[in-house]
């Protein structure tokens, strides 16, 4: 497994119109591999300008980089035999992707109806976001009971502060029993799976959320749909060297 970093940390303070501009059909034709160009502001607190995107980099050898990304046992939804599959290694305290929850994912769920498989893996920044972890398991253990993605998409909305008592307000929205879902979150029932994530992620040189493979694909940040979009239409039309 390649397991090279994708460049320099991406801090989840930075400003949301940093944005990576593909020039994909252009680098096919020129037979030059996948490239891009890279232009962003910085945050007032961040030392430079970060890659938005790292798509499909060349490897000395001139092929396309994939990773394997493993989905096993992780919370999908789509196809199992979709065309493609999307992963998100995420944190559901980062602002960005809760940016990109609201204003992509259901989007492209549903304009690729039956055509994307969707997988989350937890990625939490515990040292910026001290309740990420807790809710990582907390959808967990609202997996137990049957509501996953409920949970997760109402971990995304905003409605409540994140914490035990943020946690037991959804379940109670979603007429979990609240005495098996405080149990679950009490023993950390999951605690062990959402560091497997985390350690993964990690390991594979995930710096920053949300991070995504579109097939093996990386693209880094809270992108806009028509990224996303412009990735999927050409994996989907064979463009993209395998």
């Amino acid at each position: 497994m390649d397991r090279e970093p994708f460049g320099p940390p991406v801090p989840d303070t930075q400003k949301s119109n940093s944005l990576l501009v593909l020039l994909l059909p252009l680098v096919f034709l020129a037979g030059l591999g996948l490239g891009y160009l890279l232009w962003g502001k910085s945050s007032s607190n961040g030392p430079s300008p970060a890659a938005a995107v790292t798509l499909a980099t060349s490897t000395p050898t001139g092929q396309t980089k994939r990773y394997t990304i493993p989905t096993a046992g992780s919370p999908s939804m789509g196809p199992a035999n979709a065309p493609i599959t999307i992963v998100e290694f995420s944190d559901y305290q980062c602002p960005y992707c809760r940016k990109w929850h609201e204003e992509v994912f259901h989007r492209l769920m549903q304009d690729y109806q039956g055509k994307v498989r969707f997988v989350y893996r937890d990625f939490p920044l515990t040292g910026l976001h001290p309740e990420a972890e807790g809710a990582a398991e907390a959808a967990y253990c609202a997996g137990d009971q049957g509501n996953y993605w409920q949970y997760h998409d109402l971990l995304f909305s905003g409605q409540a502060e994140l914490g035990m008592s943020g946690f037991d307000q959804y379940a109670r929205s979603l007429n979990l029993d609240l005495t098996k879902f405080d149990d679950c979150m009490n023993t950390h029932r999951y605690q062990a799976t959402v560091q497997a994530n985390y350690n993964f992620a990690a390991n594979l040189g995930i710096q920053s959320t949300p991070t995504f493979f579109i097939n093996g694909l990386a693209i880094v940040g809270a992108q806009s749909y028509d990224v996303f979009k412009q990735v999927i239409d050409m994996e989907l039309a064979g463009k993209i060297p395998k």
